[in-house]
């Protein structure tokens, strides 16, 4: 059998995807026999491609759920897609209108034609690139939010909720996006601190000689000012309170009123008040019972509600145009720099507007407590667990939720308005004389389909029963608010049962900077491009072992060296053992026979492993788990077992020879199964290169190992740690005297308990030609040393180097140590170059000046040992 030198992942990740999904390994159906594991995909926007939080996110639940099949569990993953209401529809309409056409010219129907050949265009070229990181789903299960069956689920729902009273109509304000002439939630506006201007603007008082100075961010929106307020505690003004002011440019009077929520010390302590485009305004407009005037259209620009010259402007041209009318009426008292934090809207990118508009809107107050009541008890638990104060924060301060977008691609609202008597008719199927009926124009929030996601995926009331409560939710913490929250109310208000047992928050990407990765920076690799140049499964591995529960990631492209070395150190070794089975015949009979303490020592470390292994996975710390994996792999098995055992299978005794390379080999299987879900590839391919198998054969459909309690040896381990002690002390002593490898060393080991039975696997691995253990024994003469726990290691140089000239060398790394040291320390006493390099080269300075006086030390002491 010809085993390639090194591991090729190009060679076999498409091969054995593809023979996963042949043979159906992935699919779940209800199995009333097993128990299930059902985790829901966060289903990713169809306009969406790859990201790094993707990789993370879905490799994470990718562990869970091969982990999970493989310990017997029927484990369902369902995988979809989310339609993505703003984000499809600014799509479709840019890419249409570079062809000339216009959204509204052609209508609604033709638009979602458009809409649903770009989707199937484009909306699935993510699935297939999560295919490429080896995603374990069920894809005879993938769900789209716009499907036929998940459609009627969430109609079905918003009537439900409207005929209990839970959903309403009202004309309030919202956060209004121009850029897609739509209202968005309270979590979909980013706010961001501005330099910007405080502009104070005198109001003349009627029938007075005298004026009160107003202090406002926003001058374009006086045209829409119904009232000054003040304080009533605020003895500057209180003469005033019950008087008009004429408002300039606008020309109309408007009252001086007085009210608490006026802070004092803000600007002049006098504040404009408009109602239709200030949430805090809009509160003081309606407990004042002012006048509401809206002055912008949909798009930002004003409307004729403002005087003609300001008609039809953008808001900020709008601003321009106010300031310098009041600079030539005298009437600008001066302009102050200030920070301020202004919304955005997360899809448009632009400011939001407070706008007073119509819209469809969900009561909270009520249908939230349960939700709030199954993570304070425990039912729902979230990992990590500081996350639960953000949440309760939020439910417990909550407002009526918005649910109806000024938009066409969605679930268009089921409400019908009769033309002439204006019934409102709510129902999942039309009115039977439609027309006489026009339906809601509005669709749905895409969030308000999205959080059906967890039930709604299964199709059949059976399905639903065996599946559901889901296990485990992995997200980004980013949509607690959004989806988490909402997802918990939805599953106990229509199912009345939690959704899911477990939410794993997953780490923020970050780049080496600290920056979070974004296309707008240009900081974030493509998962594709890293995958081709190192693997999928040194990628998955790679994210996972840089990525700690609840903290996040600094990740660049080549620390993936971490999971491809990895991969090469798995595939060497077993290249290594299936090239000596080739030549040793390997007999499960002899697996017990001819053992000794490094077997007892294995076996002990792996089931010790397993046991660490298994609560960490319990415990949902995978970044825990990837590096117990990795320190079982690359130490104990690679680095010492397989080591060990090579005088075995090079022995002249064939017995001796079969039963160490059966064992060898059994372990090794093991092995790759607890690799298997971190890198199911390389796994897979090693696994079947073992032996013969089937065709619908695989590991990820094998028995996960489990851990035996009494095969846990404590004096094992602890003979075998002070066994790889001496070694690593002896072969120490030979890379730092430059002791050529071919020359044979004497050793001598001052203690008083160690014993004699494993010397000679002492002997081979330092190539000592005597090694003596005596406690009384006195340091020779020119001998290098080391202190362990248990002894102390002299071995004698004399004959072994030439002292003269190993000293001479050594005082030379001593002076180019020196010299280095003093450059790192030059730069890091520069003020200017530590304050103004970037953090990472300045780290990297200070990691060398550590690195230097290591070095040093050890040299010097080397030195002391000559002498």
């Amino acid at each position: 059998m010809e085993i390639a030198k090194t591991y090729n992942p190009t060679a076999v990740e498409d091969k054995w995807y593809q023979n996963w999904i042949e043979n159906n390994l992935f699919q779940a159906e209800v199995d009333s026999s097993k128990k299930p594991y059902t985790i829901v995909i966060p289903p990713p926007n169809i306009t969406g491609m790859l990201t790094m939080g993707h990789v993370l996110n879905n490799t994470i639940q990718d562990v869970f759920i091969r982990t999970k099949r493989m310990e017997g569990f029927n484990a369902c993953w369902v995988p979809g897609t989310d339609h993505a209401s703003i984000a499809t529809e600014t799509k479709v309409f840019n890419f249409l209108k570079d062809q000339g056409i216009d959204k509204f010219k052609i209508g609604r129907e033709e638009f979602l034609k458009h809409c649903q050949s770009w989707k199937e265009k484009y909306g699935g070229i993510i699935i297939q690139q999560l295919k490429k990181l080896g995603v374990s789903c069920d894809w005879s299960r993938e769900r789209f939010t716009m499907d036929s069956e998940y459609y009627h689920e969430v109609i079905k729902a918003f009537v439900e909720l409207y005929n209990q009273g839970n959903i309403y109509r009202g004309y309030r304000m919202v956060n209004w996006c121009p850029a897609t002439k739509s209202a968005i939630s309270d979590e979909e506006v980013l706010f961001r601190v501005q330099s910007g201007k405080l502009y104070f603007f005198s109001y003349p008082i009627e029938g007075e000689n005298e004026f009160i100075t107003i202090a406002t961010t926003r001058p374009e929106t006086m045209l829409g000012d119904t009232a000054v307020a003040v304080n009533p505690n605020d003895d500057r003004f209180k003469h005033l309170v019950g008087k008009n002011v004429l408002l300039p440019i606008a020309d109309r009077l408007i009252p001086i009123i007085a009210d608490e929520y006026v802070d004092s010390n803000f600007g002049t302590g006098a504040v404009k008040i408009t109602p239709a485009h200030d949430v805090n305004d809009n509160v003081i407009g309606l407990r004042h019972n002012l006048e509401f005037i809206n002055i912008f259209n949909e798009d930002a620009t004003t409307n004729n509600n403002v005087p003609l010259e300001f008609r039809g402007l953008d808001r900020f041209e709008v601003r321009k145009k106010i300031v310098a009318r009041f600079e030539e009426f005298g009437l600008l008292v001066k302009v102050e720099d200030y920070q301020n934090r202004v919304g955005y809207s997360e899809r448009g990118g632009v400011p939001i507007e407070p706008y007073l508009s119509e819209q469809w809107f969900m009561k909270m107050d009520v249908i939230v407590k349960p939700a709030i009541e199954v993570v304070q008890n425990g039912s729902v638990k979230f990992h990590p667990a500081h996350w639960s104060k953000t949440y309760f924060n939020w439910l417990m301060n909550i407002k009526d939720w918005c649910i109806s977008r000024q938009l066409w691609w969605g679930h268009r609202i089921p409400v019908w308005y009769h033309k002439e008597t204006k019934e409102i008719y709510c129902d999942v199927t039309p009115p039977k004389d439609l027309e006489n009926w026009k339906q809601e124009e509005d669709v749905l929030d895409t969030w308000a389909s999205s959080w059906l996601w967890a039930h709604g995926v299964f199709k059949t009331e059976e399905e639903k029963k065996y599946f559901y409560p889901t296990d485990l939710l992995v997200t980004a913490p980013d949509i607690l608010f959004f989806w988490v929250a909402r997802m918990i109310i939805a599953g106990l208000h229509f199912e009345k049962e939690i959704p899911f047992k477990d939410v794993y928050f997953t780490s923020v990407i970050r780049d080496m900077q600290g920056r979070k990765m974004s296309k707008s920076l240009g900081n974030s690799p493509d998962p594709l491009d890293v995958i081709a140049e190192y693997g999928a499964d040194a990628l998955r591995f790679t994210i996972i072992y840089l990525a700690p529960l609840g903290q996040d990631v600094l990740f660049s492209s080549d620390k993936c060296e971490i999971g491809r070395n990895f991969a090469n150190k798995i595939w060497n070794a077993g290249r290594f053992l299936l090239m000596n089975a080739e030549k040793i015949n390997t007999n499960d009979e002899l697996i017990d026979k001819h053992r000794d303490f490094i077997d007892d020592w294995i076996d002990s470390r792996f089931n010790s492993t397993m046991k660490e292994l298994n609560k960490a996975m319990e415990n949902f710390e995978l970044n825990n788990c990837s590096k117990i994996i990795y320190s079982f792999v690359w130490n104990d098995f690679c680095d010492w077992y397989i080591e060990l055992n090579k005088n075995k299978f090079y022995s002249d005794n064939e017995e001796l020879k079969s039963a160490a390379l059966t064992r060898t080999l059994k372990m090794f299987e093991n092995l790759l199964k607890i690799v298997h879900p971190f890198m199911p590839f390389i796994t897979e391919e090693l696994w079947n290169l073992i032996e013969s198998r089937k065709s619908n054969e695989s590991i990820s459909t094998s028995f996960y190992p489990k851990y035996d309690e009494a095969k846990i040896n404590a004096e094992a381990e602890n003979e075998m740690e002070i066994f790889q002690e001496i070694t690593t002390a002896i072969r120490n002593i030979r890379g730092e005297m430059n002791i050529a490898p071919s020359k044979s060393i004497k050793v001598f080991l001052k203690s008083d308990n160690l014993s004699n039975k494993n010397i000679d696997f002492l002997k081979k691995l330092t190539r000592a030609e005597e090694i003596v253990i005596d406690g009384k024994i006195q340091k020779p003469k020119a001998s290098a040393s080391a202190v362990l726990k248990n002894c102390e290691v002299y071995v004698p140089l004399e004959g072994l180097i030439d002292l003269e000239i190993e000293r001479a060398r050594l005082m030379k790394e001593v002076a180019r140590f020196e010299n280095g040291l003093n450059g790192i320390n030059k730069k890091l006493s520069n003020e200017n170059f530590v304050n103004n390099a970037p953090k990472d080269i300045v780290e990297k300075e200070m990691l060398k000046q550590k690195d230097c006086l290591e070095n040093l030390e050890k040299i010097k002491e080397i030195l002391q040992e000559l002498s």
